[in-house]
């Protein structure tokens, strides 16, 4: 069974990219999250493990972001540090 939840590595070589770090039309796929407080309000939302994500936009100071989750387009608005909780594949 897949874990949810990933601790994170200590060593600085690990490079960790998250949705939050996307730029603008860059794609993901969605590895794990990190909080396990805001798992569950992200699952809800459709964030799970294997999903791919856009980022389609971010506001003019920078938060909220938009992202595109999947193929029915389905599109949603987090906060900079909720999305920094989603960790991507590499």
């Amino acid at each position: 069974m897949m874990s949810l939840f990933r601790r994170p590595v200590a060593t600085a070589a690990a490079v960790r990219r998250t949705a939050g770090s996307l730029r603008v039309g860059e794609t993901g796929t969605i590895c794990c999250l990190e909080d396990p407080t805001m798992a569950l309000k992200l699952l809800e939302m459709g964030c799970v493990p294997g999903v791919q994500v856009r980022l389609s936009g971010r506001a003019p100071l920078g938060d909220p972001l938009m992202l595109v989750l999947g193929d029915n387009e389905y599109t949603l608005s987090l906060r900079q540090s909720e999305a920094a909780t989603i960790t991507l594949k590499p």
